[in-house]
């Protein structure tokens, strides 16, 4: 059987075409097993929510790569890192993590409102993408208890036509897969009709210059990012995005994660190729003004 990275342009394909996709068996069950007893006590001791949109059912928390040592093979999957950057790629220099958040629908949590996560910024829609997520289930997802509803088609311009789509899909799926799909992409919750709780966990993924939803450099100030390895640091925020943003003292803030920073800091461009050449051309003129005084 072919495994899922080599089918990499086929799980990109279904993403533009439908606005998300389903990929099976794309870690063991045992990896999800760990993980989910890593959390298991997180979610014993977690409130509810409150509010109709988190869900008065349902439980959630983040900061899940300091509770789980499980947690970055899923944060940094190959297949995972490789669709993110073919879908947001075009539109930034770097992706960041936007959030990590282990969700437990409990019975009789009511279908959460059909919502597009691309809403929480500003900004043009149906020409960018500004995130993807992942979905990835603990627990068995079924219609009954609660299976993510997405909305087949719904992703990219059609996420500006003002009649919302009335056809939605169950994404029903076991321990070992992942959801895939576009912040476009309209989707929610549904409703825990069974006996059981629906536990899983979202991961997200924005362009580098966004303000992420869940705050990284709180969730994992440099005391706690300086132990982790250095591709995972800088996906959590730990590097700048040309030009110049997200630094500090005008360097990357990486620096942050050494032993010991420099007794001197001089801020250093970060720009990109257009920019620098930009500001080359403008000190070349005036280099040239001043020969030919």
């Amino acid at each position: 059987m072919q495994r899922p990275f080599f089918a990499a342009d086929h799980w990109h394909a279904q993403l533009q075409m439908h606005g998300y996709c389903v990929v099976p068996d794309l870690v063991s069950p045992a990896q999800v097993a760990a993980l989910a007893a890593d959390l298991g006590p997180q979610f014993e001791a977690t409130d509810f929510c409150r509010g109709d949109f988190y869900g008065e059912r349902t439980k959630r928390f983040g900061r899940l790569l300091i509770r789980s040592e499980h947690a970055p093979a899923f944060v940094q999957h190959p297949l995972v890192l490789d669709q993110v950057e073919r879908v947001l790629g075009a539109w930034c220099d770097t992706i960041q993590l936007n959030l990590t958040q282990a969700i437990e629908i409990h019975p009789g949590a009511p279908q959460q409102v059909p919502h597009r996560d691309q809403d929480m910024w500003e900004g043009v829609k149906g020409e960018i993408e500004y995130l993807v997520n992942v979905m990835w289930p603990f627990t068995p997802y079924t219609r009954a208890n609660g299976a993510t509803l997405v909305y087949p088609g719904s992703h990219g311009p059609r996420a500006l036509d003002p009649s919302e789509p009335e056809v939605s899909i169950a994404v029903e799926m076991a321990p070992g897969s992942a959801l895939i799909f576009l912040g476009s992409t309209l989707h929610g919750a549904g409703g825990n009709r069974s006996n059981a709780v629906r536990r899983g966990m979202i991961v997200s993924y924005a362009l580098g210059w966004l303000k992420p939803y869940e705050n990284q450099w709180l969730a994992y100030p440099p005391e706690v990012a300086r132990d982790f390895p250095p591709e995972l640091a800088a996906l959590v925020g730990y590097r700048q995005h040309r030009p110049n943003l997200g630094n500090w003292e005008g360097l990357c803030p990486s620096v942050l994660l050494g032993e010991r920073l420099p007794d001197r800091i001089g801020a250093v461009d970060a720009l990109r190729p257009d920019q620098a050449e930009m500001v080359g051309a403008f000190r070349r003129s005036l280099d040239d003004a001043d020969s030919a005084r």
